[in-house]
């Protein structure tokens, strides 16, 4: 037996799949059948995974991440002229020497899922960064791991890397969604995210724990219609036009992707 009132109204039949499919549903309490909202048809086809080949830009080259890679690799996150710091949010690391982290690498190396990048600078391994949570079916596709030297961070290459990948998995591969994932208290990465796109998703508490300690995780994302804005402001920041004679930036590259917004919706409008 079926009872009225305000309960009544949670028991809902459908007239097709299982509840929380969406589509037409009866509430037994009224008469009239409920249209509930549901999400845009897709018309889509599976992406393949990204593949080893390099990513090579004009300041910065994405090449395969190696063994041999681990002495420029150590030398350039540890001391004396490294900063260990930047694996305070990793997963791993820092690193008792480079035979230690050689070993990590290895295992990196082989690895699909993360899919590992060295980033080369002027012929030297200056840090890492992968493809991660790769999820051709839906299109959904990660940067993480990003480990960079203190000689690399703040550099065009720097900037021209993340490009890089994210033109890759939209472009060259036909992702519809790029995420970026960081410890909620990793200021700098959050900074990044903004600075790069990304578009804040919010807070998962208790998410993971990394190093014996809780992490929170913040969420950003970029989907397939932010793209075309998106690489438009990293094109015009990336151009030699945008920097003076002594390389000093002319337009910070987030108030460039906010004009290609700007102009974006201007023309849809």
């Amino acid at each position: 037996m079926v009872r009225g009132g305000a309960a009544a109204g949670r028991d809902c039949l459908s007239d097709r799949g299982a509840p929380g499919d969406g589509g037409l549903w009866f509430d037994v309490g009224m008469a009239e059948p409920i249209e509930l909202p549901v999400g845009p048809e897709v018309s889509w086809t599976p992406v393949p995974p990204p593949g080893r080949e390099p990513l090579q830009g004009d300041h910065v080259l994405l090449r395969s991440l190696v063994a041999a890679d681990a002495g420029e690799l150590y030398a350039g996150t540890h001391p004396p002229l490294g900063d260990p710091t930047v694996w305070t949010y990793m997963s791993d690391g820092p690193y008792a020497d480079a035979g230690d982290l050689r070993g990590a690498l290895i295992e990196a190396e082989a690895s699909e899922d993360p899919l590992f990048f060295a980033v080369v600078r002027g012929g030297r391994v200056l840090g890492r960064a992968s493809y991660m949570r790769i999820t051709p079916e839906f299109g959904v596709i990660e940067i993480g791991n990003i480990v960079f030297a203190p000689a690399l961070q703040r550099t065009t290459a720097a900037t021209e890397a993340i490009y890089l990948l994210a033109r890759h998995a939209f472009d060259g591969l036909g992702y519809r969604r790029l995420e970026w994932k960081c410890n909620a208290l990793n200021a700098a990465s959050r900074r990044a995210a903004d600075r790069f796109g990304f578009e804040f998703e919010g807070v998962f508490r208790n998410h993971q724990i990394v190093k014996g300690r809780n992490r929170d995780t913040a969420w950003y994302a970029i989907i397939d219609a932010d793209w075309p804005a998106i690489r438009s402001g990293f094109e015009a920041w990336l151009s030699p036009d945008n920097f003076d004679g002594d390389g000093v930036q002319r337009v910070g590259l987030a108030r460039l992707i906010a004009r290609a917004r700007d102009d974006q919706r201007d023309l849809s409008s």
